[in-house]
């Protein structure tokens, strides 16, 4: 072939190439119509706020609560516009009013009854209805004004009326389209509405004009599944995407070296990750086996040598950001040869052969998995990795079906407070817990009804020691928030973990 032609099929095939490359999907903020690309890690599993089994960063935008979080994560008004405690076990929230959910349904003080008694109805078993179980009725006084009634004094029901499962719905579309449909197609109040959710894919939202907080500035959002880690980079780098969440600790350097984008980093605002322990089956039904597992794990070099810092080493399910935290606590160095005496003493001098779940929520989840059980097998215990499909995963552990020994990761999300940190996988019964210890469940049960700061704060660290001595799980570290943002958006990664695409807009620098 002569040079020449070949030099006219190269630019050919260029051409050809640079026309079906993908372009960035940022519309320009001139023309009114600024359009995003998010790009997370999972896809989601449903959009029904009242019964989500993952974090709520897709529904927090179609969706509305009675109290929201400023940019300082300060309590300010939402769908309600003041609230107070009338005395220790009711409070008042007066609502705002000419709200309307997108299909036209009213805002109004039934509402708010409906929502709360559709997730406390045991018969709908919602997996979160831990977090407001401390409410005994939601009366209607009028039309704009509720009663909350707790069964003992909650100092936390505004927080609580802060995340889900208190976001708002419309009673009247729920019941019609039942909860299997609101969950694919949901209306809410909030300043977008569901457009579509090609499942596996993408979910497809645009403002709400009639917002009432007003229009937002971003008119239209798609939050894209990229499970591949370096595919959400590159899609990130090449403009594909606007956002990317959970950048694993490889591509940090490419992102923060991009001409392109910025990395945001929040620390520890990420899940508190540990290995979970069915306490009522043997071997784990011996506090001598869980503490030996404890003390076999080198959480330092895991932290350091595979998570590349991507986390904090922390024995404290309870994090720094909540109300509650009491600092770290000394306990289980790294010591194999005192796990193999501990394994002894509990009647295992040659340890025993157990099954990891793990699932691929957690910042190099199998590489971790795989460390810990190298590390256990040092000590006499034989594991099996067990990696789990992220869907049946969300099945399988509100309902208890995972192995005796699995991989979990917790925080308190919104509420940035210590009772949505620890009672939901500590109290006994709860569908997070695999642990039964009455004098933690008194405690918990205690904390969230004293209305004493100061006493709050003693009964959490009282919990915290008292669990790591029991040691119904290995502790290992709470991870840090990596994002890629593009250079054409202003936002930054917040500490609650939310995504609040109201709060994006362009960046016409």
């Amino acid at each position: 072939m002569k040079k020449s032609k070949l030099l006219v099929i190269l630019t050919l095939l260029s051409i050809i190439v640079a026309g079906c490359s993908t372009t960035s999907t940022t519309q320009p903020a001139q023309d009114g119509k600024l359009e995003i690309t998010i790009g997370r890690a999972f896809d989601i599993n449903g959009l029904d706020p009242g019964f989500l089994t993952e974090n709520a960063q897709v529904v927090d935008n179609i969706f509305d609560t009675l109290v929201k979080r400023d940019d300082k994560e300060q309590l300010v008004p939402g769908l309600a516009t003041s609230w107070s405690q009338v005395n220790d076990t009711t409070w008042e929230f007066k609502l705002r009013k000419g709200v309307t959910f997108t299909n036209g349904e009213p805002f109004n003080a039934d509402v708010v009854k409906y929502t709360i008694d559709r997730v406390l109805n045991p018969k709908n078993n919602a997996p979160t209805a831990s977090y407001i179980s401390t409410i005994k009725e939601v009366k209607v006084v009028d039309e704009y004004t509720v009663h909350v009634i707790t069964k003992k004094a909650d100092p936390l029901v505004p927080t609580r009326f802060n995340r889900y499962p208190t976001e708002m719905v419309p009673p009247k579309y729920a019941e019609e389209a039942g909860q299997e449909q609101f969950a694919q197609k949901p209306v809410g109040t909030g300043p977008y509405q569901f457009v579509k959710w090609d499942k596996g894919s993408s979910v497809e939202l645009e403002a709400n004009k009639n917002y009432w907080g007003g229009e937002p500035a971003v008119k239209k959002v798609t939050f894209r599944s990229i499970p591949e880690a370096s595919t959400r980079v590159s899609a990130l780098l090449n403009g594909e995407v606007d956002i990317i969440t959970a950048v694993s600790p490889e591509d940090r350097d490419k992102v923060t070296s991009s001409s392109t984008a910025k990395l945001s980093t929040v620390e520890r605002a990420g899940n508190t990750v540990y290995v979970g322990l069915k306490t009522d089956k043997a071997p784990f039904n011996n506090k001598k086996v869980r503490q030996a597992l404890n003390y076999a794990i080198d959480v330092k070099s895991i932290v350091k040598n595979v998570l590349k810092d991507a986390a904090v080493e922390t024995n404290s399910l309870i994090g720094p950001k909540d109300f509650g935290y009491a600092g770290e606590f000394d306990a289980y160095e790294y010591n194999p040869e005192k796990a193999k005496q501990l394994l002894a003493e509990a009647g295992y001098p040659k340890g025993f052969s157990i099954t990891l779940d793990t699932v691929n929520w957690y910042i190099k989840n199998t590489d971790v998995a795989q460390v810990i059980a190298e590390q256990l097998k040092a000590v006499g215990v034989n594991v099996k990795v067990n990696n789990v499909e992220s869907s049946v995963y969300r099945t399988l552990i509100p309902s208890g079906k995972q192995s005796d020994m699995y991989v979990l990761g917790w925080s308190s999300t919104n509420t940035l407070d210590a009772d949505a940190a620890i009672y939901a996988i500590l109290r006994s019964g709860e569908s997070y817990s695999t642990y039964a210890n009455p004098s933690v469940d008194a405690k918990l049960d205690e904390a969230r009804s004293v209305t004493d700061e100061n006493r709050r704060k003693a009964l959490y660290k009282e919990i915290e020691q008292e669990v790591l001595e029991d040691a119904p799980r290995i502790f290992l570290y709470q991870e840090n928030q990596y994002y890629g943002v593009s250079d054409r958006l202003n936002w930054n990664g917040r500490v609650d973990g939310s995504m609040p695409v109201s709060t994006i807009t362009a960046n016409n620098k």
